[in-house]
């Protein structure tokens, strides 16, 4: 009888017996020498799992293998087919997600575990496990196809009937592999380096890995209000904004514009169900990660550069809305142009975070003839300055109106967002003209940009994790230093 612990069921893996290609995955599980292939379709996964040995194979799926698992079921169909339903918690505190599966051949249910219901037919929970067994001769291939859904049982059973209808893997694998090499082939580099392509093409498909698709075939999705609504149109999830409003959305703009006007009108209805445009949304769930409304940043870029597919009034309306809130510091950012650290945590990174987002709406303001709200965020986007500290030029906290004393640049802290004052002192991507003059002129700004790279290359204060790849100060692997080598530019030193 096989177990339902993981201690048992899992297996060791060696590296040199992996392989993962854009679309493919595939590893031997040692224990009992079983290959397994993976890949997919836009919402059906297809495995194939090769057993190089006769006797009982045996597959466990566990609900409870991943995040906290709040409520699972596993429904039994036939012996061919199952439905599953997990609502879990993680970074999105409730995540729902439907299965249908399919085997390409029947299966005894010969264990299984379940804390609520446990029936031939339902097993329900907190715990919820299930072990199904067959028959195998040496070298005999077990496929099955996993759809999911965020909507419903009847959304995953409607997405495997359109997209796993086909028994061949290697047919299904080679679609995959075309899907991304079409993707993938928006940009052509030339090189004789394979490693500088490699390189390059790794970081592409990674761009293209999020945001992910999040409606059923025919068009139903979860908004942001838990409820289950109709789409005439693609609809998305992961929005990481803080990570991507700098590189991968203004990429988008110019190798995908249609994904663009997508995203684009996937915050407008999020914000019609869910009160905003999102922040970091994750599977119908904000998040609240980061800082920041930088989806307006998006919806700017996309405006400016005549991107058609969504409704540029409504976009405006919800890209306004953000900022108008009063959270997160927001509500004295309005009134002072400055976030103090009596008023609220990361209170530099905020104000100089919002004062570029409210550029941002200034031009779409501006674009759509509005102009008292283009004068209006103009004029808050000016809030930058008052972190700037003449004496110094740092963007340094502020504490009852005077500059918080003793100020260290390398100090990652609370005023700051998974930063320190040297990695927000170069963010004015809105003006950069005006720090430059605010730091004396051109060949000042240009040591001080020296002087960054030049700095120690450690961090006092808060160990932080993600300040990776330090030259200096510029910290190579983290969003707030992507624009800083860049700068060279702007002072007539790109070399």
């Amino acid at each position: 009888t096989p177990s339902l612990e993981i201690n048992d069921y899992s297996s060791p893996f060696t590296h040199e017996k992996e392989k993962a290609t854009a679309g493919y995955y595939y590893v031997n599980l040692q224990k009992h020498n079983i290959d397994v292939e993976l890949t997919a379709t836009t919402r059906t996964g297809y495995h194939q799992y090769t057993f190089n040995e006769s006797g009982q194979a045996n597959l466990i799926l566990d609900l409870n293998h991943r995040d906290k698992l709040l409520d699972g079921e596993i429904r039994i169909i036939d012996s061919k087919t199952i439905e599953i339903y997990r609502k879990s918690a993680a970074w999105a505190s409730q995540q729902h997600v439907f299965s249908r599966i399919e085997f390409s051949k029947p299966l005894k249910i010969t264990k299984t575990k379940a804390n609520k219901e446990n029936t031939s037919t339902l097993l329900s929970g907190t715990q919820v496990a299930i072990a199904l067994s067959t028959d195998v001769k040496k070298g005999e291939k077990l496929l099955i196809k996993v759809s999911i859904s965020p909507v419903s049982y009847e959304g995953a059973a409607k997405n495997l009937a359109t997209e796993g209808q086909s028994n061949d893997f290697n047919q299904m694998r080679l679609q995959a592999f075309n899907t991304w090499n079409k993707e993938l082939s928006k940009i052509e580099v030339k090189s004789n380096d394979k490693d500088k392509l490699s390189i390059f093409y790794t970081a592409l498909y990674h761009v293209f890995l999020q945001p992910n698709i999040y409606f059923d075939v025919d068009g139903k999705y979860r908004g942001r209000d838990q409820k289950i609504h109709q789409s005439n149109g693609d609809y998305y999830t992961v929005f990481s904004f803080w990570d991507t409003f700098r590189g991968a959305h203004p990429l988008m703009t110019l190798i995908d514009r249609k994904r663009t006007a997508d995203f684009i009108n996937t915050f407008i209805k999020q914000y019609e169900q869910g009160g905003r445009i999102p922040v970091w949304e994750l599977s119908a769930n904000e998040t609240e990660c980061m800082i920041g409304y930088h989806g307006v940043s998006v919806i700017a870029d996309a405006m400016m550069k005549g991107i058609k597919g969504f409704d540029y009034e409504k976009a405006y309306e919800a890209a306004k809305n953000s900022a108008m809130q009063d959270i997160f510091g927001l509500d004295a950012y309005k009134k002072n142009l400055l976030i103090t650290i009596d008023d609220e945590h990361e209170s530099v990174a905020k104000t100089v975070e919002y004062a570029y987002d409210d550029w941002c709406i200034a031009q779409m303001a501006k674009l759509l003839g509005k102009k008292e709200d283009y004068q209006y965020f103009m004029k808050r986007s000016q809030a930058w300055k008052n972190t700037f500290n003449p004496k110094n030029k740092f963007f340094q906290p502020r504490k009852n109106g005077s500059w918080l004393e003793p100020f260290d640049p390398l100090e990652v802290n609370s005023h700051y967002t998974e930063a320190n004052a040297w990695h927000y002192s170069f963010f004015v991507p809105q003006n950069i003209n005006e720090l430059i003059q605010m730091h004396g002129g051109k060949k000042k700004f240009e040591n001080f940009i020296d002087a960054l790279f030049n700095a120690p290359n450690k961090t006092t204060g808060i160990q932080q994790v993600d300040i990776t790849g330090l030259i200096g100060q510029y910290a190579h692997g983290n969003e707030p230093s992507h624009h800083m080598a860049y700068l060279y530019n702007y002072v007539g030193k790109p070399e």
